[in-house]
């Protein structure tokens, strides 16, 4: 049967039904209920610039995309291995909601917690949305510093709460100081949310500095702390986790990682949080109801890159620390940009005011929009992650992208003051 005839035979048993006739005439259309959860949220800045250079590259237009947070690095052979074992020996059935013993040890030992501490989720990213949905209720605030990932804000709308934005620019080292986070703070406060290092910026906290926020931190008991680590074996300064710098709010903490980037690991579906019990079990809850445990084969393939070989972190995390200096040089050398050295991941944040305004641009957006479909380049604006007037550069890509990319920037600024 028919798409369209059996369309046609459903409206016509639904007409009979209520009007003892066919009624050739009535046209019966469904009604679609938005939840009003989701109003105002869409599908990620990010996802969007990368959909339509994909879009424009299938029209036969060239177009060199470092819009994206994925490493070109392949999984590596022994985790990929790994995995083929474990499906080839059975182990692809139902796990616990929580995650495999094994990767949950592994975890564990890594952090010096103990397993009734860890869940492993499908990705880092459902346990942030685990514990905004089991942590809030309407009304709830959460203090995100800008700029921030794009998914921190929405998240936390979608499951009732408010998302309270600090900016954090340039001159703060695009990081929270104690003085903001103080003026943040409400009786509705439940959250802070870190990230370190930082996605858009690589910048990373010193010990130093989250002691500071810890003094505040000290003073409002009602505040729990989201410290986003997923870039921790991305550094290139030395990297302290939070619950290690602060182990007096470990009760109040959930630490947030995953093997998707360090490992190149994105398509894996892993990460995990690392937080109280009584946290833990409340995640469990959520994520019950809506994956169940991740997948047994990803969890058995993860257990192996967190167990195995450690010396492909440091090799990568060299390549890196290379491709972030030449796009930096090269950006510094582009008129009408500003663009401070990353501490962590990859990724550069430059300022683009300077060029936005001789160029007559009314935003980042509008800028970047000119990039791409002028010159073949798609960068993700800085108003994405709640800070306008900069842009996003990620430098996970091939030294032939990146110089690709970074050749057409610098004719398309040309002749800039």
């Amino acid at each position: 049967m028919t798409n369209n005839l059996l369309n046609f035979c459903v409206l016509a048993s639904y007409n009979l039904r209520q009007n003892g006739s066919f009624g050739s005439d009535m046209m019966i259309t469904a009604s679609f209920h938005r939840a009003e959860r989701i109003n105002g949220l869409e599908i990620s800045e990010i996802v969007q610039i990368s959909e339509q250079a994909a879009a424009l590259k299938s029209l036969g237009h060239d177009v060199v995309s470092l819009s994206t947070g994925e490493p070109d690095f392949p999984t590596p052979v022994h985790i990929v291995e790994a995995a083929h074992k474990a499906a080839l020996s059975g182990k692809t059935r139902y796990t616990a909601t929580i995650g495999l013993w094994d990767l949950r040890s592994a975890i564990a030992a890594n952090a010096g917690a103990s397993d009734a501490e860890v869940i492993v989720s499908t990705g880092a990213k459902q346990v942030l949305a685990n514990a905004m949905l089991a942590t809030l209720n309407p009304g709830d605030e959460v203090i995100i510093p800008a700029p921030f990932w794009t998914s921190y804000a929405d998240i936390v709308t979608m499951a009732g709460g408010r998302p309270v934005i600090v900016a954090c620019g340039m001159e703060d080292g695009f990081k929270l100081t104690p003085a903001k986070l103080e003026a943040a703070i409400t009786r509705r406060t439940r959250w802070l949310m870190l990230n370190s290092p930082s996605n858009p910026t690589g910048a990373v906290y010193t010990p130093t500095e989250l002691r500071t926020l810890g003094e505040v931190l000290t003073r409002h008991v009602n505040v729990w702390v989201l410290s986003d680590e997923i870039y921790e074996h991305l550094n290139y300064v030395p990297f302290v986790r939070f619950a290690d710098v602060l182990p007096e709010l470990r009760d109040r903490t959930l630490s947030v990682n995953g093997v998707s980037k360090a490992y190149s690991m994105t398509g894996w579906r892993i990460g995990w949080g690392i937080g109280p019990a009584k946290l833990i079990s409340a995640l469990a809850t959520v994520q019950g109801q809506i994956t169940s445990g991740a997948c047994s084969i990803a969890q058995a393939a993860a257990t192996v890159a967190l167990t195995g070989d450690q010396s492909l972190l440091c090799e990568r995390r060299t390549e890196l620390r290379a491709r972030r200096d030449r796009v930096v040089a090269a950006l510094r050398a582009m008129p009408g940009l500003e663009c401070p050295l990353p501490e962590g991941a990859f990724y550069v944040f430059p300022r683009i005011t300077g060029a936005m305004a001789q160029l007559g641009h009314a935003d980042d957006a509008t800028f970047c929009r000119w990039l791409l479909e002028d010159h073949g380049v798609a960068l993700v604006p800085g108003r994405a992650f709640g800070v306008p007037g900069h842009l996003r550069l990620s430098f996970a890509y091939s030294d032939a992208e990146l110089t690709k990319g970074l050749s057409r920037m610098a004719n398309a600024l040309k002749g800039l003051r």
